[in-house]
């Protein structure tokens, strides 16, 4: 096994909330750092948190590690340690070789330079001569398509310009590591493509690269692990699929419906009226979650006051964004059954193919036109996508595991 590029132990760096005290802390810390004494950055003082906590991790030579979380967690934060642009609170971070960084939109550049410019800037910071620059500027230029632009001030350049040069400057530089963090989103679609080539090309020689992405796709085409971040604690390194899977979980949980935004209601006759509504199934965990590809029932109790017959059933599965997943009805079935005192009728979806998120259900039940029990909101539940056949076919972007058969003549 080759040595790492990237050895990463126990790293944790915190921050103040309050901008004086932090400034004041921050003096501390530079005189105890300057006199040699024991400093204070083993702890939280007042006012202080951890942004990040306890980050161990390798990255070896041609490796890709995706870093996922939400706003917040910490992933800025990590790709700044390793970018050498802030020191670790504690822990230890041991790097090998030369870093490219694409953490933000135009980061080292002088706006009041020109692009052209910037590129020598950029190529002496990273250790390059200005005869090394020379031989790569037209490169540079050429792929990062400004060729018209080039001699203009970069504080007139759009994002997408940003991108552009910035992307082009850090590959040319030929590091033997790449930090990127969300900018790809950025550029157009061919000029993504352009970059994703040249990744893979990187890659293939050797560079390692460290991705922080909100994009499924992304995380799952460039790096082969993957780990989530998620206050300040990364999980251990996975597949791609399994971190994205586990990160589009730990997202869900935090999008439970509360009692202000999942208001339940009741409208109807009643004289049908429905007792009792509840999600059954082979694939329901512990918690009450539903596992896409399991099997999944709703089981509804309904008593009728009186004998019924043209009766009609309505269940809607809806996002908790409130938009209609799926409606099954069952008109054609039931209008001649008899409905008097106490009945069950259950739909069973065998498998679930809701791809992960949390889902409501409507339910109504109709006399013909005549409504006689429409109940919004009557359930709530939590799908999981844990099905490794599942998340080969979707990467959490829609609502439904869509399974098919492929033909090829």
């Amino acid at each position: 096994m080759t040595e790492p590029l990237i050895c990463a132990r126990g790293l944790a760096k915190k921050y103040c909330k309050n901008l004086r005290r932090s400034l004041y802390y921050g003096v501390q810390d530079v005189l105890a750092e300057v006199f040699c004494r024991d400093g204070t950055t083993e702890r939280l003082r007042a006012g202080e948190f951890w942004a990040l906590e306890d980050a161990s991790f390798d990255l070896h030579p041609g490796e890709s590690l995706g870093i996922v979380g939400r706003n917040g967690a910490g992933k800025s934060t990590l790709l700044k340690l390793a970018a050498g642009i802030i020191k670790p609170d504690r822990g230890r971070l041991a790097i090998r070789g030369r870093v490219g960084a694409l953490i933000a939109l135009g980061a080292g550049f002088n706006p009041l330079l020109t692009g052209r410019e910037n590129i020598y800037v950029s190529g002496m910071v990273l250790g390059h001569t200005r005869r090394e620059i020379d031989a790569l500027v037209d490169e540079i230029i050429d792929f990062s398509g400004l060729q018209e632009f080039i001699d203009m001030p970069v504080q007139n350049y759009s994002s997408g310009m940003y991108v552009r040069l910035g992307f082009a400057v850090a590959v040319q530089m030929q590091p033997d590591i790449m930090l990127v963090d969300e900018v790809l989103a950025v550029g157009d679609s061919a000029f993504q493509r352009k970059c994703y080539d040249r990744i893979y090309r990187m890659q293939a020689r050797g560079t390692s690269f460290v991705v922080v992405s909100h994009n499924p796709y992304q995380i799952e085409r460039l790096c082969q692990k993957a780990t989530v971040l998620n206050r300040g604690r990364l999980s251990p390194l996975l597949d791609g699929k399994d971190a994205v899977a586990l990160y589009h979980e730990e997202s869900q949980a935090d999008l439970a419906p509360g009692a202000s935004t999942a208001l339940t209601s009741r409208e109807g006759t009643h004289e049908l009226h429905f007792e009792r509504i509840r999600i059954e199934g082979s694939g329901v965990t512990p918690e009450g979650a539903v596992v896409s590809m399991d099997s999944l029932s709703i089981v509804a109790d309904v008593v009728s006051s009186r004998s019924m017959r043209d009766v009609r059933f309505r269940f809607e599965i809806c996002a908790i964004d409130n938009s209609v997943v799926s409606m099954v009805t069952t008109i054609g079935l039931c209008e001649d059954m008899t409905f008097h005192g106490a009945h069950r009728v259950t739909f069973t979806l065998t498998p679930c193919q809701l791809t992960s998120g949390w889902y409501y259900l409507n339910a109504v039940a109709l006399d013909r036109n005549l409504r006689l029990d429409v109940w919004q909101r009557a359930v709530e539940f939590r799908v999981l996508l844990r099905d490794a056949k599942a998340r080969n076919l979707t990467s959490d972007n829609g609502t439904f595991v869509c399974s098919g058969h492929w033909t090829f003549s």
